[in-house]
């Protein structure tokens, strides 16, 4: 499971750096301020947990058959896709309904690092 994690982290960081350049070099003058820094916003979350996804892949390696790690890195990528997901689209499209699935991807991030935190303390 380590190895499909940084796989994962691998990808989301990669679309990460294509989705934050799209940003910064094709939306500015075409979307709102506010919509551009919710897009921002999206961006930066989406790198961090695309880190995070990296360090769950790792230790995963390390701490073998860990469910707990591999429901954080689970929780990671739902809350990429719901939590950045959400700001880009309402970014690119101006839905402004789409905010409220913002909280689920933020809760998901939440749920990630918890569980990663119960794991290590398990761990040691």
């Amino acid at each position: 499971m380590g190895r499909l994690f940084i796989f994962i982290g691998a990808i989301v960081m990669a679309l990460s750096v294509a989705i934050g350049a799209f940003g910064a070099h094709g939306l500015e003058g075409r979307i709102s301020e506010r919509m551009l820094k919710n897009y921002q916003t999206g961006v930066q979350y989406h790198m961090i947990h695309g880190i995070g996804l990296l360090f769950v892949g790792i230790l995963s390696l390390k701490m073998l058959g860990n469910q707990m790690v591999h429901g954080a890195g689970w929780a990671f990528l739902i809350g990429i896709v719901l939590f950045s997901g959400s700001l880009y689209v309402m970014a690119l499209t101006g839905i402004t309904k789409l905010g409220a699935i913002t909280p689920i991807g933020g809760l998901a991030f939440i749920v990630g690092w918890v569980l990663l935190g119960i794991a290590a303390m398990r761990h040691l």
